[in-house]
């Protein structure tokens, strides 16, 4: 049954300013701010009434490029009751990157770092532009006012709310969309499986262009009225200064954040007696570095989840860290699986598929895409391309990721996109890109490179690696470029990348 009032759903932040006024929502120590949930609430009303100016309507893209700043936050609140939709756009695509995707999601407001003003020219973005400094004086007149009155709230529980871009394996970012019931869901989700409560203080530490930065905790942590540290930039020695100094209950982050941390050396010092456990996603991790966590007294959670779903599908009690060793664990409470044969043949234990979820976390489907919408759902399954198997006692485990995809310090980097700009070369004939193991970002890129015989001109390893970084955000930039004779390939002419990869 629908409820009869939509906006009672979303306005969290409302609630809490009601039930728990005085309780500390924010934290940001580089600004010196401690903000209570009443404090935040005006703040949002004071937002909203400056976007409502701007002649903003339910349904217009608000596109932010930026580093983590506070205001975010207090814009996607704000926008989430207007019934706005956020686009964070990852600020460390090139120009030509970011003028595609405004192209494809065509905002009506741009708000921009000083930094990133010529990328309005680029991007030949014809809407208004709102820069960050400006926001910080809303923020200071917000909080002068003794009261702030309201505006009409016009998001719903169904509407959508954000749009995260993330690369599809073509190449072509694909704009998942994310609702307000995809919030609700994913927040209840992960609340019941992390037992979170109004006492939880945790961090906001990854960039708001990525799923983890919204939806891994910050989005439940506010349904739940609890404690948030904003971390501008992720900053192994200072976060543990701050897990002690503000009594942090949880931390999260993938293995290099957690390797980076249990490196520094303020780690064996560090009182940590007050993390429950740490939730780790994105890739395994090492089981030494799960033992070197134990041993400080912080239990490790893994977990596994896309932007499309969830993102927090699967949790990994922390008592299994150990005996189920690589395992993603459990599916979360309100999401139901499949493990999917090619033939159409549902798996059983021990046996590999292609991991379908279903569930109310799931996307309604890709901005401005609907074959790709086509492509990933059906009948209320999505399925998300990655090869899983479950054991005897349940528990899953990820075989492969989702086609050719690897990880490279958390971020999710999909060869066909490199092998697209590397393929713009001349004296290139065929190219495949693969992922390889890397001591300090886990997976870097490794280019081979077969040359056009048809091309007088040599090119150096040098030169690839100029035109990558002229076309491509920097983590995606290969690490390694090899010329080979020719690439290894099935009967029917398609690349083996697993060949490639057992060469290494």
């Amino acid at each position: 049954m629908k409820p009869q009032n939509d906006s009672l759903t979303i306005n969290w932040i409302q609630k809490w300013a009601n039930y728990s006024p005085k309780a500390i929502a924010l934290v940001d120590e580089e600004a010196g701010l401690s903000m209570s949930y009443s404090e935040l609430a005006k703040v949002v009303a004071f937002y909203a009434i400056k976007l409502k100016s701007y002649g903003l309507q339910k349904g217009d893209r608000l596109a932010i490029l930026s580093p983590n700043k506070i205001e975010f936050i207090y814009l996607f609140l704000a926008s989430q009751q207007l019934g706005i939709i956020l686009v964070p756009l990852n600020f460390r695509l090139t120009p030509s990157e970011i003028s595609g995707l405004i192209h494809d999601c065509e905002p009506s407001i741009w708000v921009l770092d000083s930094v990133f003003e010529e990328y309005v020219i680029d991007a030949e973005f014809t809407g208004k532009v709102i820069l960050f400094h400006e926001l910080s004086l809303w923020t200071k007149e917000a909080l002068e006012q003794s009261k702030i009155k309201e505006t009409e709230i016009e998001g719903d529980f169904t509407s959508v709310c954000m749009i995260l871009y993330t690369s599809g394996t073509t190449g072509k970012p694909k704009g998942a969309q994310i609702t307000n019931s995809m919030l609700f869901w994913n927040s209840v989700n992960t609340g019941l499986r992390l037992n979170l409560t109004q006492d939880d203080c945790s961090f906001i530490h990854a960039p708001f262009f990525h799923t983890g930065g919204w939806n891994v905790l910050t989005t439940p942590l506010f349904h739940r009225g609890a404690k948030l540290i904003f971390v501008s930039k992720f900053n192994a020695d200072k976060l543990l200064e701050r897990c002690e100094k503000y009594k942090a209950t949880i931390i999260w982050g993938v293995p290099t954040m957690m390797d980076m941390l249990s490196k520094s050396e303020k780690f064996e010092k560090s009182d940590l007696s007050s993390i429950r456990y740490a939730v780790v996603g994105g890739e395994p991790m090492p089981i030494r570095l799960i033992e070197i966590w134990q041993e400080k007294g912080v239990p490790i959670r893994q977990g596994y989840g896309l932007t499309e779903f969830g993102p927090n599908v699967f949790s990994l009690n922390e008592e299994d860290a150990i005996r189920k060793r690589g395992s993603i664990g459990f599916p979360n409470f309100y999401i139901d699986t499949k493990v999917m044969k090619e033939n159409g043949v549902e798996c059983k234990a021990n046996e590999d598929g292609e991991l379908w979820l279903s569930g109310p976390v799931c996307t309604p489907g890709y901005w401005n895409n609907p074959q790709a919408t086509e492509d990933a759902i059906e009948l209320g399954w999505f399925k998300t391309g990655d090869i899983v198997r479950f054991d005897d006692e349940g528990y899953f485990y990820v075989v492969d990721r989702k086609k050719d995809l690897f990880i490279s310090g958390g971020e999710n980097v999909y060869p066909a996109e490199i092998e697209r700009v590397i393929h713009q070369m001349p004296q290139v004939h065929e190219v495949a890109v693969i992922g390889v193991a890397d001591e300090i970002w886990g997976e870097v890129g490794k280019a081979f490179i077969v040359f056009d015989s048809r091309k007088a001109e040599s090119l150096s390893q040098e030169e690839v690696l100029i035109h990558c970084r002229h076309h491509l955000a920097k983590y995606k930039v290969p690490k390694y470029v090899e010329f080979i004779a020719e690439l290894p390939k099935t009967d029917s002419g398609k690349i083996l990348k697993r060949k490639l990869k057992h060469k290494q």
